[in-house]
């Protein structure tokens, strides 16, 4: 049964084999254009993420234009995560089959989710799961575009338009009561002919 906030069927999708299956070749690839992807990088200097920071779904390249101090990625892939050349540690887990992680309470100050968050079938059990791993007050940064791969992609998400998955991310937050009122932005201009990038980010209370 889904949450009582979210109807019947919304966390279905078109493809549910094992994502283990699905990206298990590594995509050396950038899932956004360059414009999307500087956007990132200029909204995570805005809020000053630095220090233990998690990426979470992450690959082989975290969108920093400065690495923070320490950067933990978190993705699918090992020959992806291999690659990232920011990461100073790398874990494999599939959140949809295991979506708490082994991380200590309060390890992080900062934990982003780029172009991954469409994904997630069990969405509110790993964001109660971000929450514990982070510090009081710590961020998370959720950013994504309307770029997707469509049979891995929730219903709920893939019905909606751009306004919608933003209330839709910043209703996994509510819906799990460990955050502040999330605020949610668009990173690129209306009129930008490339890839929209769209970010909704909370701080961890208590």
């Amino acid at each position: 049964m889904p949450p009582a906030s979210f109807p019947r069927g919304f966390f279905d999708r078109d493809d549910d084999t094992a994502d283990r299956s699905f990206y298990a070749a590594p995509r050396l690839v950038t899932h956004i254009d360059d414009h999307a992807i500087a956007c990132v990088g200029e909204l995570y200097d805005e809020l000053a993420i630095h220090g233990e920071v998690l990426d979470l779904m992450g690959s082989w390249v975290s969108h920093f234009r400065r690495p923070p101090q320490r950067l933990t990625v978190l993705g699918m892939n090992a020959a992806e995560l291999a690659a990232n050349p920011m990461a100073s540690a790398t874990v494999v887990q599939d959140l949809n089959d295991e979506p708490a992680t082994t991380f200590a309470d309060r390890s992080f100050d900062a934990v982003v989710c780029c172009v991954s968050v469409d994904y997630l079938v069990r969405p509110l059990e790993v964001f109660a799961d971000v929450a514990r791993v982070l510090r009081p007050g710590g961020l998370f940064v959720c950013t994504f575009s309307n770029r997707l791969f469509p049979t891995k992609a929730v219903h709920g998400w893939l019905y909606a338009d751009d306004e919608q998955r933003c209330q839709i991310v910043a209703g996994y937050f509510r819906s799990t009561g460990c955050w502040d009122e999330p605020r949610t932005q668009r990173r690129t201009p209306p009129d930008h002919r490339g890839d929209p990038l769209f970010a909704v980010w909370a701080r961890r209370t208590g």
